[in-house]
């Protein structure tokens, strides 16, 4: 039997029969569409997803403000739901394609899942050049969407009906693979979108895809006991992986049976409660002073779902060079980083078989305890960060003061987002975490412009575990700057349109914070990085006259201003207890730093220059050059076992 569909329409229903399994839980995979409608896509792929509203089905269309944003939405939703569930997004041809290239590359190097549906100029190319046609003159099939291909984890263009089968099925297949997903692209020309073709009912029928927990080789599992049991100052290094994989309770199980000390990546923040005596916390160039103490000591590195980041190994600075390293990963590619023992598993598989395999083995007792007495006193520094110090001469807060109230006002489950500038460095450094999922900072490709539109896919993720009944409502905390601010809030609005509740900490401090402090270290003296009026000397003139509480207010948010710590608190406090998306702006001293570790992170300094505090930066950089560390000793072999190349030749 057959349906006589346009591919528009074949793709849409196709999407909302797949679902995912995973430890006997079954679900959709695919739960909405968001979309901005343009000649490349509102005859297409925007008819197909009104017919389908029409018609009540399952899979939602959600209205963006901005493409880029869109893909980032989807982004947050996907991480919420570690990977179990993701969202399409469609966009027209030429800028609203390419508006989609920034999100694709975050998705990608997040490994989240993520489908791409650009909106591509005429197959048959009857009408050549349409529109927004990008033409070459050395190439016919060549078009914007082929700038897609190397940030997507999948790429494929439908220019026949026939191909859609495949393509579906292929991107499918990639997305739900969690050591191969990340954004999947299929571009589809304009004028194929349309066509009808009469498809086989099998390619409709529901299809489940299982989401499998590759257990550990028990050879790799083998050599990487021999590894853990010979170690006098192991660490555990946790990344997303193990969040993804639902492995926390595994990793605690594994930290109290060994005694062996947890330090997170931004990604796997929240793998262990912050108050847990083996939580270390924040690990690398935005690390803790009891993480990189740890890791500079440690003789055996145990990491777990981490693709080591230059922050996570502050740019090869923080593990000794003489450190051997065990890493457990679903994907081949991230386990046998830094030389490693690897284990190509699922993070939850390999703890437990890790757990049983060293039963009777732990760390030894002095190096838990010093574990423990770090991680303390690193606490108290939290805690007097939060407290103080006391503000800036003109009154102002500064940001460790605004994270402390937002910390401790916040229920433990409620979720903190962010992304980029100064914020996700102190945040690694000083958030304490109270829950798995209560920690979501996008760090891999550390975008501007994240933050509000992640927060609504992490909001929207909390409401569709509501609805199914896998989870309690959880308040979503949106901590933004500036900075981030005025390259793209414009989903606040979309979050009004649907009604649904972000709180989010706008802070105000006058430029590029993060950049700014970055530049002073290097020599170049904050150059470019304050929002000021320019003089004849340059954009050094008095603050700009940007309101950006009034802003918030123009998008259909309510807003609340603090000045003062008591503010603060209380304007938290009613923003959770508003059904409304509320935005408090508060501002904030950027030259009064949060609480640091000695950790490095390589950023060259020009080898030559004339200004003296450039050349006092390129000093510098050169000695901390001299602490990088290769890590290129190769795994020990195999404990076992004859190595063939020594056994002696048949005389025959």
């Amino acid at each position: 039997m057959t349906t006589r569909l346009t591919v528009a329409q074949a793709l849409v229903r196709f999407l909302e029969a797949q679902h995912v399994e995973r430890d006997g839980v079954r679900t959709p995979f695919f739960t909405g569409c968001w979309g901005i409608f343009g000649h490349g896509n509102v005859a297409g792929v925007g008819q197909a997803l009104l017919q389908h509203e029409v018609a009540g089905g399952r899979l939602r269309y959600l209205q963006g403000r901005n493409e880029q944003a869109m893909v980032h939405a989807a982004v947050g939703y996907a991480r919420h739901r570690d990977r179990t569930a993701a969202m399409a997004v469609t966009a027209s041809v030429g800028p609203g394609a390419t508006n989609m290239l920034t999100g694709a590359a975050l998705a990608t190097i997040n490994r989240l899942p993520v489908l791409l549906l650009p909106g591509d100029t005429f197959a048959t190319r009857v009408a050549q050049p349409v529109l927004q046609e990008l033409e070459s003159p050395t190439a016919g099939d060549v078009s914007v969407n082929d700038a897609f291909r190397p940030v997507s984890a999948y790429f494929d263009r439908v220019d026949r009906p026939e191909q859609l089968a495949s393509a579906l099925l292929g991107a499918t297949r990639v997305l739900v693979d969690p050591a191969l997903t990340g954004a999947v692209t299929i571009a589809l020309p304009q004028d194929v979108q349309a066509e009808a073709h009469d498809w086989p009912d099998e390619l409709f029928a529901e299809r489940t895809w299982h989401l499998a927990r590759p257990v550990p080789e028990p050879a790799a599992l083998q050599r990487a006991l021999d590894v853990v049991r010979g170690a006098r100052r192991p660490l555990v290094v946790a990344g997303g992986g193990v969040l993804y994989s639902g492995a926390d309770a595994a990793l605690r199980a594994f930290a109290e049976a060994s005694g062996v000390p947890v330090a997170e990546t931004q990604a796997g923040k929240g793998s262990l409660p912050h108050d847990h005596p083996q939580a270390l916390g924040a690990i690398g160039a935005t690390g803790t002073t009891a993480a990189d103490a740890l890791a500079n000591d440690a003789d055996v590195v145990i990491g777990i779902g981490t693709r080591y980041s230059d922050f996570t190994t502050a740019s090869r600075t923080v593990f000794a060079e003489g450190a051997r390293f065990v890493n457990v990963n679903v994907s081949a590619f991230d386990a046998h980083k830094l030389s490693a023992t690897s284990v190509v598993a699922d993070a939850r598989e390999a703890l437990v078989a890790l757990t049983a395999g060293l039963d009777g083995w732990t760390a030894p007792a002095e190096h838990t305890a010093r574990a423990t007495a770090l991680a303390q006193e690193w606490d108290r520094v939290v805690e007097a960060a939060y407290t103080g110090p006391a503000p800036a001469t003109d009154g102002r807060l500064v940001q460790s003061q605004v994270i402390g109230v937002v910390n401790e006002t916040t229920d433990p489950r409620d979720v903190v987002v962010c992304a980029a500038g100064s914020m996700p460095g102190d945040l690694h450094k000083l958030w304490r975490t109270r829950d798995r999922k209560g920690y979501h900072v996008e760090y891999g490709f550390s975008c501007m412009g994240y933050e509000v539109a992640g927060g609504l896919g992490v909001k929207m993720a909390a409401l569709d575990e509501v609805e199914a009944g896998l989870a309690d409502d959880r308040d979503v905390v949106v901590m933004v700057g500036d900075g981030s601010w005025l390259m793209m809030s414009s989903e606040l609005v979309t979050a009004v349109a649907e009604g649904v509740k972000l709180i989010v900490v706008l802070v105000q401090n006058h430029g590029f914070a993060s950049i700014g402090a970055l530049s002073e270290s290097l020599g170049s003296q904050r150059f470019g990085t304050r929002y000021r009026r320019r003089t004849a000397s340059g954009l050094d003139g008095d603050l700009l006259p940007v309101d950006l509480a009034a802003n918030a207010a123009s998008l259909g948010a309510d807003v609340l201003r603090a000045v003062t710590i008591e503010e603060l608190r209380e304007a938290v406090l009613a923003a959770r207890a508003s059904t409304r998306t509320t935005v408090i702006h508060v501002e904030t001293d950027p030259l009064v730093p949060a609480p640091d570790s000695p950790a490095w992170w390589d950023v060259p300094v020009a080898e030559v220059s004339e200004l003296a505090s450039t050349q006092e930066a390129r000093a510098t950089y050169e000695k901390h050059k001299t602490d990088q560390r290769h890590h290129l000793t190769p795994a020990p072999a195999p404990t076992t076992g004859r190595d063939r190349a020594s056994q002696p030749k048949d005389p025959s």
